[in-house]
């Protein structure tokens, strides 16, 4: 199953056994752990990450990936802070104890300002979503103690990754970037450089490793340039094995104002979207994000996760039993 494109879960930082146990009943292959609680800051060791594991295992399901560590710890590294060395060195810690631990990806961010949503609408039936409007954001104060423009986020990213990704080809973990969220111009006054095919082409060249690649959030590609931008992002990237894994999600709208939908009521053709990742030879893992808020949902959303990875799963089984 490693080797093939699959269905696994994101859950939450705790990975309650009810969330597992869940992954498991709905046939996931296995599931992403968001900023796992950990001792040591960023600063994770091998054991505490070994034990996370080998819960997970216990559950008939693979630890696919991790994604985040503390933020406001990362925002050191990404805003380039005076005690940017020292977390990187707990960075990179981490990496190797990730590689000892056999967890093979991990999943972060360029945006440091995390201001994504304006509001919330009802979709259809009354489905609680997402909702952003550029007009309700740019009057945002700043997010941090000044601007932080492109060239600076650039150069913050730049000597992130000639340091980090030697250990992490070492440790044979893989770093998957996820896209800014909205994409476009400044909120808070912080720039959104991943917000572009052109910006994770430039983010590629920069980084130079085969240990670097995406975190393909269709959502976030939907609002940049809709289906065909979608399409164009999954040829190109997924056809240099720089696509680690995918948010199988959606929206409706611009970069400007947009909201999230149910998985297939948006503007990306879903069984398109999942017939090119097996064109390009993609043998990763999709996985729903944002689950929409079905009536009786709460905390992590079940019954929207198990509505949209069902859904998930039928596009699979029908991409692949047509061949």
């Amino acid at each position: 199953m490693a080797d093939q494109l699959r269905v696994a879960i994101g859950i939450g930082s705790g990975g309650s056994d009810e969330e597992l146990t869940l992954a498991a009943q709905m046939g996931c292959s296995g599931v992403v752990v968001a900023s796992p609680k950990l001792p040591g800051g960023m600063r994770w060791e091998a054991e505490d990450l070994t034990k996370l594991r080998e819960h997970v295992e216990s559950f008939g399901l693979r630890l696919e990936a991790i994604q985040h560590t503390r933020l406001d710890l990362f925002d050191d590294i990404r805003l380039g802070r005076p005690n940017r060395d020292a977390a990187l060195e707990d960075f990179t810690y981490a990496i190797r104890s990730m590689g000892k631990a056999g967890i093979p990806i991990f999943a972060y961010n360029w945006r440091p300002n995390r201001l994504y949503t304006t509001h919330h609408i009802e979709s259809r039936a009354g489905v609680r979503v997402r909702a952003f409007d550029l007009e309700k954001a740019k009057d945002e104060p700043l997010s941090f103690d000044r601007e932080y423009g492109a060239e600076e986020l650039w150069g913050t990213f730049e000597y992130f990754v000639k340091r980090v990704m030697p250990v992490a080809e070492e440790a044979g973990v893989k770093l998957a970037h996820h896209p800014d969220d909205p994409p476009g111009p400044s909120i808070g006054g912080v720039a959104r450089i991943f917000s572009s095919f052109e910006g994770f082409k430039k983010g590629m060249e920069i980084a130079n490793s085969p240990n670097w690649g995406l975190l393909f959030c269709m959502g976030c590609w939907s609002e940049m340039g809709g289906n065909d931008y979608v399409m164009k992002g999954l040829r190109f990237f997924g056809e240099r094995n720089k696509i680690f894994y995918v948010h199988f999600r959606d929206v409706v709208g611009t970069p400007d104002t947009f909201h999230e939908v149910l998985i297939g009521d948006g503007q990306v053709e879903i069984t398109q979207a999942m017939r090119t990742l097996k064109e390009v030879g993609f043998t990763g893992f999709v996985i729903d994000d944002h689950a929409p808020r079905l009536l009786g949902d709460e905390g992590w959303n079940p019954r929207g996760r198990l509505y949209q990875t069902g859904y998930i799963q039928g596009v699979l089984r029908a991409v692949n039993d047509l061949g």
